[in-house]
């Protein structure tokens, strides 16, 4: 199948270094300490933040850092597939545990001690790269909650089919077979914090990919920054500052 066709375009029309369209919405649940909604194209996830609160069960209580726990879903709806997945499948137990380790890294935790911070994702609708969609999601929602970060941390994903690097793949892509890269940074401090490879690449294209996918995250850190700067003013014209 030819995923860069002669004129150089994408499937969806993309060039092979575009983005998919960015959205986001911040405070989409209301009762959540914080909230947001982030699309990557077609892909569409939703993220709440619960805390930083009382640890519900003591024995997982640590005294010097916050306890940080997550759950990752997907909607039944989400892709068309009619077969029910069961709840706590493989799958989403080791997405859990990805984004769950991915926040950590950017959560200020010692701050806030014998404490717990529940982050919930889902995805609503899937067409590739859900696993970035839900960083970047979840990082909205702990700004938007007011946990203390390092840093943002975004999270990207680039392929090579056709002989080509691939910005962002969709689920068209995604599902070719081909090597993909899913990287998360903390952009200020150019520190990856999630780094995983589906198939081999010899080291130079490896290094190729590996970059564009990081560049994606820094577009996609830019973007937060904007939306969250845009929310902050919205605030300050609600308050009358």
């Amino acid at each position: 199948m030819e995923f860069v066709n002669p004129e150089g375009l994408r499937l969806d029309g993309r060039r092979p270094m575009e983005m998919r369209q960015l959205r986001a919405q911040i405070g989409a649940v209301a009762k959540a300490d914080g909230s947001a909604v982030f699309e990557m194209g077609n892909t569409k996830v939703i993220a709440a933040v619960y805390g930083p609160r009382e640890v519900q069960n003591r024995s997982q209580q640590i005294n010097d850092q916050a306890l940080v726990r997550c759950e990752y879903s997907m909607a039944n709806f989400s892709t068309g597939d009619r077969r029910r997945k069961p709840k706590g499948d493989r799958r989403s137990t080791e997405i859990s545990l990805v984004i769950r380790q991915t926040m950590e890294e950017c959560i200020l935790t010692n701050l806030m001690p014998r404490s717990q911070i529940d982050i919930y994702v889902q995805v609503l609708q899937a067409d590739g790269g859900t696993r970035s969609a839900c960083i970047n999601a979840a990082t909205l929602a702990l700004a938007d909650a007011g946990i203390p970060m390092r840093d943002l941390v975004t999270s990207c994903s680039a392929g090579f089919l056709n002989s080509t690097p691939l910005l962002d793949l969709n689920y068209v892509e995604d599902s070719a077979g081909g090597p993909d890269v899913t990287v998360g940074i903390l952009p200020k401090v150019d520190k990856v914090t999630l780094l995983q490879m589906d198939a081999k690449l010899p080291i130079d294209t490896f290094e190729n990919v590996m970059q564009l996918a990081v560049e994606g995250c820094k577009a996609i850190a830019n973007y937060i920054r904007e939306v969250l700067l845009e929310n902050t003013k919205q605030l300050e014209y609600r308050r009358g500052l």
